[in-house]
């Protein structure tokens, strides 16, 4: 009696090709990621990602695992890429922030008045900005850009018929403003304002708007040029004081000049 002894093929082996195709798909995505400003980060995770599975994909085809060598070899390749554009990416968002507060430091010292004790220029002498106490009128605030801001001695003002910020029964003082541009740099005027208070009990003193004072600064002053308005503000009419303050911009400290009025 003769009995069949074949032994059955075995069943094909199946290739786990999986992390290669995930390193490759990882490492196109961390490479564009890593050409984008500010996706430094996610081009880092992603090639790290695909630089471990391309590498592990690789050892599985040398095993016989898998079959995808030349994809997992491009994932790992791609991933390192990624992570050496992030890299450059790091360096320079570092760099550009860096730059950035430069400036901003640089412009914040440029705005702020001089030190007090920094020589007036030629022809004030004794109208430098007196920084702790009140300006007077005449004297000048001057900015480390060479901003130079000056306020007059007020005079009794008469509003038209027509005129908006005088309450009858106050009394109106026009002033003279001059703001000169000594540094290198042309001066935007668009943000300068003016404010001013009045009285011992310092209430605010509105300002006059007629056809003839309230239009404010306009446009730019160049560098070595000035600009001048009259402004006029309405006070009580016991008032002997009139504080008068005007700040170039946000990013300039305010300047108050202390004006003797009645």
């Amino acid at each position: 009696m003769s009995y069949d002894t074949q032994v059955p093929p075995a069943a094909p082996q199946v290739m786990r090709n999986g992390l290669g195709t995930a390193a490759l798909i990882l490492g196109i995505i961390g490479t564009i990621s890593g050409l984008i400003p500010l996706f430094f980060w996610l081009a880092g995770i992603l090639g790290l990602i695909a630089l471990i599975l391309g590498l592990v994909g690789k050892g599985r085809v040398k095993r016989g695992e898998a079959s995808n060598k030349g994809v997992a070899l491009t994932g790992a390749i791609l991933g390192l890429v990624s992570l050496i554009l992030s890299v450059v990416g790091l360096v320079i968002t570092v760099t550009a922030v860096s730059d950035a507060v430069d400036e901003i430091d640089k412009s914040l010292k440029n705005t702020a008045p001089k030190d007090p004790a920094s020589k007036a220029p030629a022809g004030d002498a004794g109208k430098a900005d007196k920084k702790g106490q009140g300006l007077e009128d005449g004297d000048s605030s001057v900015y480390d850009d060479d901003l130079t801001v000056t306020v007059s001695d007020p005079k009794p003002y008469s509003p038209d018929e027509y005129a908006m910020g005088h309450t009858k029964g106050n009394k109106a003082y026009q002033v003279t403003v001059v703001i000169e541009n000594k540094g290198k740099e042309k001066f935007d005027t668009a943000l300068v304002s003016l404010s001013a208070t009045a009285g011992k009990n310092g209430v605010a003193a509105e300002e006059i708007y007629d056809n003839k004072v309230g239009k404010g600064f306009e446009g730019t002053i160049m560098p070595g040029k000035k600009a001048t308005i009259t402004a006029a503000f309405d006070a009580p009419e016991d008032a002997k004081n009139l504080t008068v303050e005007v700040n170039p911009g946000i990013t300039y400290d305010a300047s108050q000049w202390e004006l003797k009025i009645g």
